[in-house]
């Protein structure tokens, strides 16, 4: 096969190290534009992970490498004039030009015919090539001669960073945080040999614009870099190599190839500085195309087969990218947190790296982390700190007069199996079982206060003396035989009640002659075709308040510990809030202030119901995941304003409010939106979204991005997942007397 390679980078020439290892007769050419010593940069990062796959794919290669290395295993944090050390990482670090030398080396001694100074500016250049490996970086010429074909979206980011580096020696992966008068500097320095180190500093566009440097050269940019860190640098000097202010790109394709042309590296997808992975994603798309050129097939076929093996792998580094870069571009948010829980935050900000990771290569620090976090935790709920100190996921929480025994909470389940909104057996099981699983809050399913708030037929209700004898039932049950506290989501469906149970009926079949009317903001149908909803009088607005209040006190002859106003998923109280729902032109409608006036009376109403000393939550939707719905910078609003009228934590979600919506359903995919709003708006949060194990609950806890933790298909698979959770880290479960003989036991399983 005849192979051009466009840009000599690491992706380039580790394909031509690979491709002439796997076949000698094949022919491979790389032109790249530049001298081989003409590099941008100074130090390439990689992982343990990373090498294991190179010395598996090249020996030779891995060896040249590793031999060039610079080691390290901490991290070094310094904040407040403070540094906080983690141990046990794993990194080494290396020059871009030795690295580049090494694999040039290593390709001309297997066949590689590397060509400097050779351009290739056009793809009609290398037509006589079986495959074009185009690696020609963020701004490929060949990205954008097949801009058509490749579908390219650049999001270009706010922050501005300018890459330098210093003869001053790292020994850990360094984090600076220096404020002057024009704003906050970040700087991420690392090691790349015995001399020098990486120094990169990155800040606001607002404090780059402040200082002057979106007009500065690169000596005036040294010697501002300077004077900001001397003390840092210790009379070291900082040093240059095209080192001008930058904004950073994150580089998606709808496709990776076009006939026998495919991208590789920075030319197809980049994944933020922060998290050390261009070279590695280069070095490893290397590997993954040659494999698949290896196998027998169609070069089309086997181009095919590399992205949808390669894309998802990529797909989920550049969300942890994504969430790590935030984090950078909103480093003045986390100012306001102790340097421990600044620490963590900075530390597993893109869940890369887990608490019990953290625990294992440095237990000193996180032991110092959670004797901190449980001695807080203690003070406030008023009781003593245990002679083992439990991880956060263990440390009690008090809002009001409630007190929760930890952090997991039970997040409400619709079970679509009440009777005229009557609860009964299987609710007492389901919530029944779960208090016993051990987690410190069970929240019931959305309970509505009228018959036509529902969703459906099957859905809880509080609007009767009945149904309060129902669920006063249940909560007897919980408050009899576990620790749980037990709450109730007060909700009203609006438009998007009057539906058929989902697995009763087929899709898209309402309710026919049993539907009821619907009420709503807007005369605004939830989904094309379907019932319109009656835009609220006055009237209704003050019927549906006193519905909200009526059961309130219902809730409260049950015994419920805490009340959840639901107003998130587009449901009444929520549809209010989205400007996606809520068209009205009143007082009602319009600006935020306007369209937070009705859930706001409605938490006054339920407030002034509901005793002093018992909580109050309210779930939102921070985001709509629809263009033109409420943003995350309006939520942070929302927050403050319910917290001012009597909410104690808000339960954060998102979705839900127009029916084309489209969530990122990854991996703690709402745990942003709470953190943006307990360190924005200073009210105490619930998170929820993909949360799955003990350690994900500690990390968050630990970091400042909740006070707690809600999951719901966990608890589905496990109702005992808060007992399995102690075992696992340690701590003594809270079984109930009748299971006293589990205590010690080990389960067995094949």
């Amino acid at each position: 096969m005849k192979v051009a390679c466009i840009g000599a980078g690491p992706a380039s020439l580790y394909s031509g190290i690979l491709l002439k290892r796997q076949d000698p007769s094949h022919e491979v050419r790389i032109y790249e534009r530049n001298e081989l010593d003409d590099t941008f940069g100074f130090g390439v990062v990689f992982s343990d992970n990373t090498l294991d796959k190179l010395r598996i794919a090249d020996e030779q290669s891995y060896q040249a490498i590793t031999n060039a290395f610079a080691h390290w295993n901490d991290i070094d944090i310094h904040f407040r004039g403070q540094r906080i050390t983690s141990r046990g990482h794993g990194f080494a670090g290396m020059a871009r030009k030795t690295l580049l030398r090494i694999l040039t080396e290593r390709a001309r001694e297997l066949g590689v015919i590397v060509q400097h100074q050779k351009e290739i500016t056009k793809l009609s250049e290398v037509r006589d090539a079986d495959l074009v490996i185009a690696a020609d970086g963020v701004n490929s010429g060949v990205r954008q001669e097949l801009g058509e074909r490749l579908r390219p979206a650049i999001d270009w980011r706010t922050n501005r960073f300018v890459w330098l580096g210093t003869t001053f020696p790292f020994k850990a992966f360094t984090f600076y945080f220096n404020e002057n008068q024009h704003g906050l500097w970040r700087v991420h320095a690392y090691r790349y040999n015995q001399e020098h180190s990486t120094f990169i500093v990155e800040c606001t566009e607002d404090t780059w614009k402040r200082a002057g440097m979106d007009q500065a050269g690169e000596d005036e940019t040294i010697k501002y870099c300077e004077a900001l860190f001397h003390k840092e640098l210790a009379g070291h000097r900082l040093l240059k190599n095209r080192s001008i202010w930058r904004a950073f790109p994150t580089i998606r394709l709808g496709r990776w190839s076009h006939e026998n042309v495919v991208l590789l590296g920075d030319a197809v997808h980049t994944a933020h500085f922060s998290i050390g992975s261009g070279t590695k994603l280069a070095l490893e798309d290397a590997i993954a195309l040659t494999s698949e050129l290896a196998k027998p097939g169609a070069l089309r076929d086997q181009l095919e087969a590399y992205e949808a093996g390669r894309r998802p792998v990529v797909e989920r580094l550049q969300r942890s990218a994504q969430v790590s870069l935030e984090w950078f571009e909103n480093t003045e948010r986390y100012l306001k947190l102790p340097p421990l829980e600044f620490a963590m935050s900075l530390l597993t900000r893109s869940a890369r790296v887990t608490h019990a990771q953290l625990k294992a290569g440095d237990p000193a620090l996180v032991a110092e982390v959670e004797q901190t976090f449980a001695a807080r935790a203690f003070a406030a709920a008023g009781r003593p700190v245990p002679e083992a100190t439990p991880p956060p996921l263990f440390t009690p929480l008090k809002l009001r007069g409630l007190v929760l025994d930890n952090r997991v909470v039970v997040s409400p389940m619709c079970q679509y199996s009440a009777h005229d909104g009557l609860v009964n057996d299987w609710h007492l099981v389901h919530l029944g079982s779960r208090a016993i699983g051990g987690a410190g809050l069970v929240l019931t399913e959305m309970t509505d206060v009228s018959p036509e708030g529902r969703i459906s037929p099957g859905c809880a209700g509080l609007w009767n003396e009945g149904h309060a004898a129902a669920w006063k039932r249940i909560v007897d049950f919980v408050h009899g035989n576990s620790r749980a506290k037990i709450g109730v989501q007060l909700a009203h469906a609006g438009r998007k009640g009057s539906m058929p149970v989902s697995w009763q009926s087929q899709p898209g079949e309402g309710l026919g002659a049993r539907a009821w009317p619907l009420l709503a903001p807007s005369a605004v149908p939830f989904a094309a075709g379907g019932i319109v909803p009656k835009a609220m009088s006055a009237e209704d607005l003050a019927a549906v308040t006193a519905e909200f209040v009526r059961g309130t006190k219902l809730a409260l002859a049950a015994g419920f510990d805490l009340i959840e106003l639901h107003a998130a998923h587009g449901y009444l109280l929520a549809s209010f809030l989205s400007p996606l729902s809520n068209q009205r032109t009143d007082t009602y409608g319009g600006s935020l202030e306007n369209r937070l006036r009705f859930p706001l009376e409605v938490l006054r109403g339920v407030r002034a119901a509901w005793p002093a000393d018992r909580p109050i939550s309210v779930r939102i939707s921070a985001t709509d995941w629809a263009p033109g719905g409420t943003t995350p910078a309006e939520s942070v609003a929302i927050a403050r304003a319910l917290a001012g009228a009597g909410a104690d934590i808000i339960d954060v979600s998102g979705g839900g409010t127009v029916q084309d919506s489209r969530p990122d359903s990854s991996r703690l995919y709402h745990v942003p939106y709470s953190e943006r709003i307990r360190l924005e708006a200073g009210v105490p949060t619930m998170t929820v979204g993909g949360i799955a194990t003990p350690g994900e609950v500690n990390a968050l806890l630990a970091s400042g991005r909740a006070d707690l933790c809600a999951m719901a298909h966990e608890h589905l698979l496990d109702p005992y997942w808060t007992q399995h959770a102690a075992v696992s880290l340690g701590v003594a479960p809270s079984w109930p007397e009748p299971y006293g003989r589990v205590r010690g036991y080990q389960s067995r399983q094949d």
